[in-house]
């Protein structure tokens, strides 16, 4: 097969990582595609901050979750290059995969605590927070697809049903 089944509800969010991961290799591809010219106007600064504003929440998120990396400075992230960009994305993607490879299902109904940005203790399960990380990092490609739209550029396609699909012996 070509992607990781799951087997259980930990396996789900590890097959989930690597979708969103391949997903962002191509949004990552589709901004290296806006020709120079376009890459001084604001939706393509937008569209990098919003792509590094994924990244970063991750972190921020599996920090909380007692992951083995430390809180960012800033969440939204302004000014970095497409190399920048592609740095932050595949540091995720690791921090992410060395943190989920450590989950199973014992865990994931774990309520633990954090402190929002503004400071408020708040509580929440392991699953809560995965399945809101997923849920973030697709509103967010939406965004960015939008905007590369609007730059000229035709968005990837990432959809999840796309990518899990296969082929039958009728095709």
């Amino acid at each position: 097969m070509p992607h990781l089944m799951p087997h259980t509800r930990s396996d789900r969010f590890r097959r989930l990582l690597l979708y969103e991961r391949e997903s962002h290799m191509r949004i990552l591809a589709a901004l290296e595609a806006v020709p120079e010219a376009g890459r001084e106007h604001p939706s393509f600064r937008k569209a990098i901050t919003l792509m590094a504003h994924v990244c970063r929440a991750r972190q921020l998120w599996i920090s909380r979750m007692g992951g083995p990396i430390g809180a960012p400075s800033e969440v939204f992230p302004e000014g970095l290059s497409l190399g920048e960009l592609g740095a932050e994305l595949h540091r995720a993607h690791e921090i992410s995969w060395v943190h989920l490879s450590r989950l199973d299902d014992s865990v994931l109904d774990v309520p633990f605590t954090y402190r929002s940005l503004e400071g408020e203790g708040f509580r929440n399960t392991v699953d809560d927070v995965l399945t809101q990380l997923f849920g973030h990092s697709l509103y967010h490609r939406g965004q960015v697809a939008l905007l590369l739209r609007g730059l000229g550029v035709a968005p990837p396609t990432t959809d999840f049903v796309l990518w899990a699909r296969e082929p039958t012996a009728e095709s």
